[in-house]
C-alpha cells in the first residue's frame, strides 16, 4: 500500500510549489511512495485526495497492495491525460506539476491543448525526498551492512592474475546471494593505471603485484541503496599511491567532520577539497564530493560540491567519496553513506578505511 507520509511530503511540495496537483509517473517516486511502479501506472496527488491511475494490466495486483490511493482504471493504450483532465477538473484543481525529465514535447504540448496549466518540476522532485524517516535510514543502514558483508567476502577470494571483470562478478555474485535485491549502478572495478578513471567499468585486465585496486559498488534492499568505494593494494603499493592514500583518507576524514545540521553543501565539499588542494593534488580531485543515499536512481539530494547552497539537516543522507586520480600511476578513492544526525555525522558503513595491502596470492 502507499507510504501515507510520503504521500503527505508530496502535499508539503504542492505548497511550497504554489501548484494544485502533482503527476508522478517515474519508477523512482512510485517506489518511494510504495505503490505499483508499472508503466501503465500514473499516480496524482492534490491536497485532498490522491489516485492511482492505471489500466487493466494492473488492476488485480493493484486490489491486493493498494489500499490508501483511489483507482481510475482506463483502457489500455487510452490518453491517461485525458483522465488527468477530467480528475482536476471534477476537483476544481487548475495548475499541475509534472516530473520535468517524464514528461515527452509531444506529452507536454497535448496537456496544454487540452487546456491543464503544467508546471514543469525538476529540482523540486528531489527536495521531497531529501530527508529520510526512521524506516528508510534503517533501510540504508541495512543495505551498507550487507555492502561491507560482500567486500570482505571479495577480499577473501581476490588474488593476483584476477580480472577485473572476474572481480565484478564476485561481487555481483555475493550481493545476490546476501540478500540484495540488485546492484545499486553498474560496478566499478580499476586496477593499477585504470583505478585513476573514477568511473572507469572492468575490464579483462589483470590484478597485477603492488597495484591498487579500486572497487565502487552499491546494492539495493528494501528500495534503498548503498553505495561505498575502497581501495586495497596488492602487496607493498608505490611510495606515491601510499602518499595519495593518506591524502585521501585525510580529506574523507575532513568532509565527515565538517558534516552537521546547519553546514552548507558546498563548504562540506571545500573542507575535504582543501586538503587534496594542500597536498598539491588539487587538479586530480575531478568531482563533487558527494551525493544524496535513498531510494533514487542516481537522483537524490543533497549534492555535495562548489556551488550547491543546500543546507544539512537532521535525516539526510549522503554519499562522502573524495579522490585523487593521476594518470598512468592510479588512483584513490575513499566513500562512505554518512547520517547527519544528532547534531553530527555518522558513516554508515564499518568497512575499514586506513590503507589496507593484501598478502599477494596467485590464482
Amino acid at each position: 500500500m502507499a507510504d501515507v507520509c510520503h504521500i503527505e511530503r508530496v502535499r508539503s511540495q504542492l505548497i511550497a510549489s504554489g501548484i494544485d496537483a502533482m503527476l508522478i509517473k517515474s519508477g523512482t517516486m512510485k517506489k518511494y511512495l510504495r505503490t505499483l511502479t508499472g508503466s501503465g501506472c500514473k499516480v496524482l496527488v492534490t491536497l485532498e485526495r490522491a489516485f492511482l491511475i492505471l489500466d487493466g494490466r494492473y488492476v488485480i495486483e493493484a486490489r491486493e497492495r493498494e489500499h490508501d490511493l483511489e483507482f481510475i482504471e482506463h483502457a489500455q493504450g487510452a490518453d491517461y491525460l485525458m483522465v488527468v483532465q477530467k480528475l482536476l477538473n471534477d476537483l476544481g484543481a487548475s495548475v499541475l506539476g509534472v516530473e520535468a525529465d517524464q514528461m515527452s514535447v509531444g506529452e507536454y504540448l497535448y496537456a496544454r491543448d487540452l487546456g491543464i496549466d503544467l508546471v514543469l518540476l525538476d529540482d523540486e522532485i528531489p527536495l521531497i525526498r531529501i530527508i529520510k524517516d526512521g524506516e528508510e535510514i534503517s533501510a540504508v543502514e541495512r543495505a551498507c551492512r550487507i555492502t561491507d558483508e560482500i567486500y570482505e567476502d571479495v577480499l577473501a577470494e581476490l588474488h593476483l592474475g584476477m580480472t577485473e571483470c572476474e572481480i565484478s562478478a564476485l561481487l555481483h555474485y555475493h550481493a545476490l546471494r546476501r540478500g540484495a535485491q540488485r546492484m545499486s549502478f553498474d560496478v566499478i572495478v580499476g586496477s593499477g593505471p585504470r583505478s585513476a578513471l573514477p568511473h572507469g567499468r572492468p575490464t579483462m585486465r589483470a590484478v597485477r603485484e603492488h597495484e591498487a585496486v579500486l572497487m565502487d559498488f552499491g546494492i539495493q534492499y528494501d528500495g534503498y541503496q548503498s553505495d561505498m568505494t575502497r581501495v586495497v593494494f596488492m602487496g607493498e603499493p608505490d611510495p606515491e599511491m601510499r602518499r595519495i592514500y593518506d591524502v585521501v583518507l585525510e580529506a574523507h576524514l575532513a568532509g565527515i567532520a565538517s558534516m552537521r545540521p546547519g553546514a552548507v553543501a558546498e563548504d562540506v565539499d571545500a573542507a575535504a577539497r582543501a586538503v587534496i588542494e594542500d597536498a598539491g593534488y588539487g587538479g586530480c580531485f575531478t568531482h563533487g564530493l558527494g551525493h544524496g543515499i535513498g531510494i533514487g536512481d542516481g537522483n537524490e539530494w543533497p549534492l555535495l560540491r562548489p556551488g550547491s547552497r543546500t543546507v544539512l539537516e537532521e535525516g539526510m543522507i549522503m554519499s562522502c567519496e573524495p579522490g585523487v586520480y593521476v594518470e598512468g600511476l592510479g588512483g584513490v578513492r575513499i566513500e562512505d553513506d554518512v547520517l547527519v544526525e544528532h547534531g553530527g555525522a555518522r558513516p554508515l558503513n564499518a568497512s575499514p578505511k586506513a590503507l589496507r595491502i593484501i598478502d599477494v596470492k596467485k590464482g
